[in-house]
């Protein structure tokens, strides 16, 4: 149950993220932009399970490489709301900073990892 909720927030996070390259994709239908739009109002819960879910996968020994794109995803998706944190919330900017030009790599590969694993 657990793994097949992390897969779907793996490809709905992914689809979030990867947005920009997806759009580019898909040509004049925005079928990537639809879905993201729908997606869009949950990219907290989204974020919030893909951290949560995927430390406590590498926390378990599972796959090493989904889960630290699992977490990195999620890091990502949850920077509106990190910044805000008081104590490290500089300290998690600046990280979250480092990762923004990897945002659309990070997303097609939680894609196509969330896709493999589901099938």
């Amino acid at each position: 149950m657990i793994s097949l909720l992390f897969n779907i927030a793996c490809i709905s996070g992914g689809i979030l993220l990867g947005l920009a390259t997806l759009d580019k994709w898909d040509g004049e239908s925005n079928f990537f932009n639809k879905i993201a739009g729908i997606l869009a109002p949950f990219q907290t819960i989204i974020g919030g399970a893909l951290t949560i879910i995927g430390i406590m996968r590498l926390l378990g020994g599972h796959s090493i490489l989904f889960s630290v794109v699992g977490v990195l995803g999620g890091f990502l998706l949850l920077t509106h709301a990190i910044g805000k944190a008081p104590a490290f919330g500089d300290t998690l900017k600046k990280i979250s900073d480092k990762l923004m030009p990897f945002k659309a790599a990070i997303g097609i590969a939680l894609i196509v990892m969330g896709l493999i694993r589901l099938f």
